[in-house]
């Protein structure tokens, strides 16, 4: 199975033989199975070997062959390849052993090169009680995995399930850290993206933690938190969106001559054209909805079939003006009818 050529006429024999020859096939390599799946030749062996497993016998074997070292094949350039197989042709129950490895190991898989990609394909696979059990360990370990290279890359895959009940909890680990994960390189991408994806409460509680006069330079002046005040511009509610313009509008000037400082002042720009044409729109809706002088008039004169309201005792004096009554006069504006 390790041989450069002999691995494809193992692969064969997978294929063709009878559950019985490969029950024999299964007993012979279980011994040796982590050795074979680590080689560069055997992974592809053992591969094909999970694909064709057809019986109750073989399936147990191979799990149990492979549960104790399920956290070595995941960190290996050939062996995480194995895992993710068993992920994608085993059932729930079959390949549960791998769930458990890593809800166990959570940091070590999640915060490793090839682990961050087994454990999204982990959540990808999962029954939906597995992936309550992966986002449960996620949420536990959030601080220290946003931190990382990797880690972060999990944690952002969490967020991507637009699932509330994940999206939510989740975003919410990261209050009163606001500040300091804003300011680091990786932590700073899952700050945006909780901004961007938290349920409105939530949100509303994650920008205000970010609107404290004393850091807000800070956050301007720094190379990533300057990202996160701009995602705040455009997904905070309007008030908060007001008071964030207005703590930043001071430092505009020092700001200005930096790269994020013309974004962030563009933004700003951009906002309150936006806000000046919402203001004028309303304006114009406001006046069309509103009857001209012309149209009451006429109204007055027409008389509306010689009963309208407002013409009535109208050869008093004047009375009536647009056809209102006016107050003072000898028609009650209450009550126009005598």
């Amino acid at each position: 199975m390790t041989e450069p050529f002999g691995n494809y006429l193992c692969q064969k024999l997978i294929e063709h033989c009878d559950d019985r020859q490969r029950d024999i096939l299964v007993d012979t390599v279980a011994p040796d199975l982590l050795k074979i799946s680590l080689n560069m030749h055997g992974t592809r062996a053992v591969q094909r070997l999970i694909e064709f497993l057809s019986t109750l016998h073989q399936i147990q074997t191979v799990t149990n062959a492979l549960k104790p070292n399920v956290v070595t094949l995941i960190k290996d350039l050939n062996g995480n390849h194995v895992i993710q197989k068993c992920l994608h042709r085993l059932s729930v129950e079959h390949k549960q052993f791998v769930y458990d490895a890593v809800s166990e190991n959570c940091i070590q898989v999640a915060t490793h090169r090839h682990g961050c990609c087994v454990f999204q394909r982990c959540i990808d696979y999962a029954s939906r009680a597995q992936k309550d059990q992966l986002a449960k360990v996620i949420t536990w370990h959030a601080l220290p995995l946003v931190q990382d290279p990797f880690g972060n890359y999990v944690v952002q895959y969490v967020l991507d399930l637009g699932d509330i009940e994940y999206t939510d909890t989740l975003a919410r680990c990261f209050l009163e850290h606001m500040c300091d994960l804003s300011v680091q390189k990786f932590s700073s991408n899952v700050i945006e993206k909780c901004i961007r994806v938290a349920e409105p409460e939530t949100r509303r509680l994650l920008v205000a933690e970010l609107m404290n006069e004393a850091s807000i330079e800070k956050l301007l002046r720094d190379s990533f938190a300057n990202y996160v005040v701009q995602t705040c511009l455009e997904y905070a509610d309007p008030d908060q969106r007001a008071q964030l313009v207005e703590l930043i509008r001071p430092l505009l000037p020092s700001i200005r001559s930096t790269p994020y400082g013309k974004r962030i002042s563009s933004k700003i720009q951009r906002e309150q054209g936006r806000y000046q044409q919402q203001q004028q729109q309303q304006q114009h809706r406001v006046l069309r909805q509103q009857p001209s002088v012309g149209s009451l008039a006429s109204y007055a004169g027409s008389g509306n079939n010689g009963s309208g309201m407002y013409n009535q005792n109208n050869n008093s004096g004047n009375a009536l003006v647009f056809g209102l009554p006016l107050v003072g006069s000898n028609v009650d504006p209450l009550c126009p009818y005598h």
